[in-house]
């Protein structure tokens, strides 16, 4: 008896455990860090609200501040918040990894389930050639946006600050975070007509965006071999959700004086792309998001809860998620019994999944809603206004509408879950959908219910 009590104590922690676990410890230590006078400007305490809403913003590559990343914030603030971002963005797991292999520890077969949990795979065989792919990619891809963002940063703020800002936002795109340092309040506005800069940024937001799986695929295909189908669905569903936004953007912003409308032709087309991919979670701004029209920020709602590919540094429910949902709609609405795409068959039980997710995500985003509506009866606040800040945060966008350090502190608490969940909450629920089903479940089979829809 009592040998069966300790061996269920010694039961290990699950792989959601572990997820959310780890994110609350690496959020606690951001938290400290960013309490201390060091970590501030001015060299004084940081209130803990602020440290914490800051480092769970950075940690869930977010991007919603309540003070100016680059005013407020030391040098050594600075550091820790874009470590943050880059642990956040790449997974506390893959980091642990990385330690591993350095200080040469072999994985144990718990390490390499909880990797490829991290990364919805199903092939533990190949963990370490995976992570490897990944940081190294990484690497090269940050590198790369860090050196074309200093071309035009050095020239401007001297060459250390310079490439300093160029390495610091080329994190900060590639981890879909949208954290800024210029200091100047409105983001990347400055570089609104600045080729060189937004298209940099948009490159590393989407291949950010896509996912490692997809990532992984490509660097290890081979001639003649066919991409999965999976991947195929995330290429296509990118290229509609980014052409799509831009020309919804273009159309109902084109006149607009105060996002596109006093803009040169070229300008328009290229913000519009901008706006249309900092949706998908990357949180930059070019244009004010306050100064759109409700319409367009209405828009804005649903691709900010799309989001980006599965296990990216990307949030929102996903896009492949959204995508099976509509596949289904279209299945039911033309009487098909299957959902297919391109030639395959999508299981009944992954379109269950994701409308799942969906109406989970929607569920909270409501209750945020109210929650936050309630707590700012005193202010003078616009209702679309505080939906696109919560949209924003559960989907770990970080684009406002000018009202997050306006916010209460109950607000604020709300914004903290909202993130928190987004990053890891949801991924969370989809790890335990897409595993394998419940041990013990009820093997009993029901009649079915007549249950009239629509």
């Amino acid at each position: 008896m009592t040998s069966a009590v300790n061996k269920k104590r010694r039961k290990p922690l699950g792989t959601a455990t572990v997820m959310a676990l780890g994110f609350l410890a690496i959020i606690a230590l951001g938290t400290i860090l960013l309490t201390l006078p060091i970590s501030s400007a001015e060299g004084k305490l940081t209130s803990p609200l602020t440290a914490l809403f800051t480092a769970v913003s950075a940690t869930c590559v977010t991007g919603l501040v309540v003070v100016e990343t680059g005013l407020y914030w030391s040098l050594f603030g600075k550091i820790v918040i874009i470590t943050l971002i880059q642990i956040g963005g790449l997974g506390f797991m893959t980091m642990a990894v990385l330690l591993s292999i350095i200080i040469r520890r072999r994985l144990s077969p718990r390490d390499r389930v909880l990797v490829a949990a991290s990364y919805g795979i199903t092939d533990f065989g190949g963990i370490n050639v995976l992570v490897k792919r990944i940081l190294l990619g990484t690497l090269c891809i940050e590198g790369a946006g860090a050196l074309l963002l200093s071309i035009r940063f050095i020239p401007e703020f001297g060459f250390s600050k310079g490439l300093g800002y160029g390495v610091f936002h080329s994190i900060s795109a590639f981890c879909n975070a949208g954290f800024d340092i210029l200091g100047n309040g409105n983001s990347m506005g400055a570089y609104a007509k600045d080729p060189l800069v937004s298209i940099t940024l948009m490159l590393l937001v989407l291949l950010g965006g896509i996912g490692f799986p997809v990532w992984n695929e490509f660097i290890g295909h081979k001639k003649r071999q066919k991409f999965s189908a999976y991947t195929k669905f995330v290429l296509i569903l990118s290229a509609i959700y980014v052409v799509g936004g831009a020309l919804v953007v273009a159309l109902l912003e084109w006149n607009n004086p105060a996002t596109l409308g006093e803009m040169s032709f070229g300008a328009k087309v290229l913000n519009s792309f901008f706006q249309s991919v900092t949706w998908r979670t990357a949180g930059f701004t070019a244009v004010d998001n306050a100064a759109l029209n409700e319409e367009t920020k209405l828009f804005g709602l649903f691709w900010m809860f799309s989001g980006g590919a599965s296990a990216s540094t990307a949030g929102g429910v996903k896009i492949a998620t959204i995508g099976v949902i509509m596949l289904a709609a279209y299945s039911v609405a033309v009487g098909k019994s299957e959902i297919n795409f391109m030639r395959r068959r999508i299981p009944f039980d992954v379109m269950m999944r994701a409308l799942s997710l969906v109406v989970i995500q929607l569920i909270l985003t409501v209750a945020a809603t109210i929650i936050c509506t309630v707590a700012c009866g005193g202010m003078d606040v616009e209702g679309i206004d505080i939906l696109y800040e919560i949209v924003s945060a559960g989907a770990t966008v970080g684009l406002t509408a000018g009202l997050t350090p306006l916010l209460p502190p109950s607000a604020l608490i709300v914004i903290i879950f909202m993130m928190y969940f987004g990053r890891v909450g949801i991924l969370t629920v989809t790890f335990s959908l897409l595993g394998k089903a419940v041990r013990g479940s009820s093997s009993i089979s029901y009649p079915d219910a007549n249950i009239l829809i629509g």
